[in-house]
């Protein structure tokens, strides 16, 4: 998916702030299952959500005000109640900004661990 830095993503010097990654992170997460047919807030309504359970972030680059960025997420590995996603953030010029790794484990409403249902393992594959 491509994020557009807006004015309000920066800091002073026009840098992006260093946490709003994690909205970038999290948007294309919800592009990733949307794009696979899972519907995060279907999941939610029926009791099964995913949490962030780990977060790894390493910054490469700066990004701007103005520019136009690329997230790319790919799932790197798949359990039965967690998930791995790895995540390659580009600016308009193809250079590297941050590369990230998420970790979501699959919880029910009373937050403890639950399987992954099993329509999402096979939007998954």
């Amino acid at each position: 998916m491509k994020a557009r830095i807006y004015y309000h993503d920066t800091d002073c010097g026009g840098v992006v702030y260093y946490a709003n990654y994690l909205k970038y992170l999290e948007e294309g997460r919800t592009e990733f299952f949307e794009q696979r047919g899972i519907s995060i807030k279907k999941l939610a309504q029926e009791g099964t959500v995913f949490v962030v359970a780990r977060q790894e972030l390493d910054y490469k680059a700066p990004a701007y005000y103005g520019d136009i960025l690329e997230i790319d997420t790919r799932l790197a590995n798949v359990s039965r109640v967690r998930m791995e996603l790895d995540c390659k953030v580009e600016n308009q010029e193809g250079k590297t900004v941050c590369l990230a790794k998420t970790t979501l484990a699959c919880v029910g409403r009373d937050f403890k661990p639950k399987a992954l249902p099993e329509e999402v393992r096979k939007a998954l594959q």
